[in-house]
């Protein structure tokens, strides 16, 4: 912290002037391991800050409160810069802020850190069609690598324009999962398929998949918590008209 580091070399200094007094249990050493300790200590302090601000953003988000969100993500990771590549809940938040241009490099950066996650790339592509249309995001999603999970090569695939949105409900109910199992796919496939729809301009279709994944398809996960924030705001824009 560079305030701190200029404390301590002010001590420093100060001690090795001419006149300066110390105690008799005051040497420049002592005083340079007290002032390390400090050091410690808010480093130590600034990280539980972090992590406290991470949660807050987190439940402002689940509130809608998205501003503030973004906010206290945003001082979570200045105050631990290590977690910002992780942080593809910023990115979210970004999102629904319409900060797309952060948001794209928010994603942009977990990309560096797991390159095998299809949501990631889905949703740098959300980002990047509101700033230069789909056919542009299509044609400049990210690689991805094995994402494992049903059905997310198939929601990658209809982003990257080679699949067509049954595809990926097809895969969603093939095998014959079991109910909890097919409830997570289905989940994400309407996920996944409404903010497809809402990138491409059909409201209508947006609408039906982002309200069956919130109301019919609950998960224990934070992207339910999504699907949810962003059902309520397009009730909320019903309301409106």
């Amino acid at each position: 912290m560079p305030r701190l580091a200029s404390l301590i070399l002010a001590a420093l200094l100060l001690a090795a002037l001419p006149g300066s007094r110390l105690t008799a249990q005051e040497t420049p050493e002592s005083l340079l391991l007290k002032a390390t300790e400090a050091r410690r200590e808010a480093q130590d302090l600034a990280l539980r800050a972090a992590a406290a601000f991470d949660r807050r953003g987190g439940d402002h988000f689940v509130a809608g409160r998205i501003k503030e969100s973004v906010a206290d993500f945003d001082m979570a990771v200045k105050l631990d810069p290590k977690r910002e590549p992780w942080h593809w809940r910023r990115g979210i938040s970004y999102y629904y802020a319409g900060e797309f241009e952060k948001g794209k490099k928010q994603f942009e950066g977990y990309q560096t850190v797991d390159s095998s996650d299809v949501e990631n790339a889905t949703w740098r592509y959300l980002c990047m069609a509101r700033l230069s249309g789909v056919a542009e995001a299509s044609k400049a999603i990210l690689k991805i690598g094995d994402d494992r999970r049903v059905p997310m090569r198939q929601i990658y695939d209809l982003y990257a324009g080679k699949l067509k949105p049954e595809d990926v409900l097809k895969a969603a109910t093939a095998g014959k999962p079991p109910p909890p199992a097919l409830n997570m796919r289905l989940f994400y496939a309407h996920l996944y398929l409404g903010l497809y729809y809402e990138a491409a301009g059909r409201e209508k279709l947006a609408r039906k998949h982002l309200y069956k994944a919130a109301d019919d398809h609950r998960i224990g996960h934070y992207m339910w918590d999504v699907a949810h924030v962003h059902a309520n705001i397009l009730r909320a824009k019903e309301k409106k008209k």
